[in-house]
């Protein structure tokens, strides 16, 4: 069933890089539901309403000509992947229902149910649903900027930089110090910086240097991963590669002449606020990450400017009529594509229900849940799933997932794909639980 499903299901049948008209924006105009942002949740949500609402109902703030799988960028730079096959045009993806603002967000102003765009419009909106995602700060690492994309300092997080991932990877080929790296702040995507240390890992032992290559591990925070269950299983992976794992150690610069790179260590043991400096041959860096700037200044978020929402309906804590989606918001789980789709249901049904006046349901309630496909080589992955908010896992399937297994890279690279760009990005996809009442409907891992 499966193979027939990829199949009927290929890539090329959902999006196309064909000369087709956008829904661009052509001046201010209001909507009834009004999305800033298409990435994973953003997309979903507005595919939604779009297709339940009237014609031009919805409208999409969005400057990006390229929609991007980001989840799929470190099987790009890990060599698994093309960089082709996780990207699309943004004309191809948004829903010809809805109205294409191909414009930025300069502020909002929820008070008074409108936000201002980069070039002074105003548009007006009875409902918000903010997904823009969160922003690189490459800037707060000194020096990295400058280093980037060249003599081996690359990362999986850029779309200008993930491609030099791979090629500096396959090019190691006289060995040397590799450096994988994992800063304190919230990122997107928290399990990738070890994910490509293990791909890349992979490829050294092909390529004859692993003997002669030394793979170092530094994660600003004091776990190797968040949850239990899955760590004790990173911590038997990187002992069996023979990675050495340093936590508490934050990347503060990279001085790309003398090719050094300083951690700062946090923590409160003895050694706390001391500088390290390491050399490296290879240095692939997780950039810190930052809410966007048109979030800075406003009203809608938290003292860490993150959009301040209900932990489970998603919605605002003091405007009723504007929800968060995804990295953006202060829901205090792991941001990932898979956290962003269960977040989007969940707002699709309750807003959904709230624009119709049906009192008749039961809303639904946000559980923390996430995902983090962890690949730990070429054709192996620990597929940790849990919620963020109990620290507990929720597993779709019926074994042990903190095992390694080429089913669960086999669903990670080749299912999931299929289904982000032919349902996700539909509005039709809305997360694992169904399949789960069906095959662990005892959550029995």
């Amino acid at each position: 069933m499966f193979k027939k499903f990829l199949k009927n299901t290929s890539l090329a049948s959902r999006v196309s890089f064909s000369s087709i008209a956008s829904n661009s924006y052509s001046g201010p105009k209001a909507f009834k539901v009004l999305c800033v942002g298409a990435g994973s949740g953003g997309i979903s949500a507005a595919s939604f309403f779009a297709d339940k609402l009237q014609d031009k109902q919805v409208g999409i703030i969005e400057p990006s000509q390229m929609h991007y799988q980001q989840p799929m960028w470190t099987l790009v730079g890990g060599g698994m992947k093309s960089f082709n096959e996780t990207r699309a045009r943004m004309a191809d993806v948004i829903p010809k229902k809805a109205t294409w603002i191909q414009n930025s967000v300069a502020s909002i102003e929820p008070q008074n149910n409108f936000v201002v765009l980069s070039d002074g419009s105003v548009i007006k909106y009875e409902h918000l649903i903010l997904a823009p995602g969160i922003q690189l700060d490459f800037q707060a690492i000194e020096g990295l900027s400058e280093s980037l994309g060249k003599d081996g300092v690359c990362t999986v997080y850029s779309d200008k930089y993930v491609e030099k991932t791979w090629e500096f990877i396959k090019n190691f080929k006289k060995g040397g110090k590799a450096i994988f790296t994992m800063p304190s702040t919230p990122i997107k995507c928290p399990g990738a910086p070890q994910k490509i240390a293990y791909l890349a890992e992979n490829w050294f032992r092909d390529l004859k240097t692993r003997e002669t290559s030394t793979l170092s591990y530094y994660t600003g925070i004091g776990k190797i991963f968040g949850i239990d269950k899955y760590a004790d299983s990173m911590w038997e992976v990187s002992k069996s590669r023979n990675i050495d794992v340093n936590l508490l150690h934050d990347l503060v610069s990279v001085d790309p002449i003398s090719k050094v790179a300083t951690f700062k260590i946090l923590g409160s043991g003895p050694d706390a606020g001391k500088h390290v400096k390491k050399e490296y041959d290879f240095l692939h860096v997780t950039p810190k990450m930052k809410p966007v700037d048109f979030l800075k200044n406003s009203s809608v978020v938290n003292a860490a400017g993150f959009v301040d929402v209900n932990n489970g309906t998603l919605q605002h804590n003091k405007y009723d009529n504007v929800y968060a989606i995804g990295d953006c918001n202060s829901a205090p789980t792991s941001k990932t594509a898979a956290a962003a789709c269960v977040q989007a249901y969940v707002v699709k049904n309750n807003l959904f229900n709230k624009i119709t006046n049906n009192t008749n349901f039961s809303p639904l309630s946000y559980n923390g849940y996430t995902s983090c496909p962890l690949i730990t080589g070429k054709d192996s992955v620990v597929l940790a799933e849990f919620s963020g908010y109990s620290g507990k896992p929720i597993e779709t399937f019926f074994y042990n997932q903190a095992r390694e297994s080429k089913f669960s890279y086999w669903m990670t690279a080749d299912v999931l794909p299929q289904v982000y760009w032919n349902m996700l990005t539909a509005g039709k996809w809305n997360g694992p639980l169904k399949i789960r009442k069906f095959l662990n409907p005892l959550n029995i891992n």
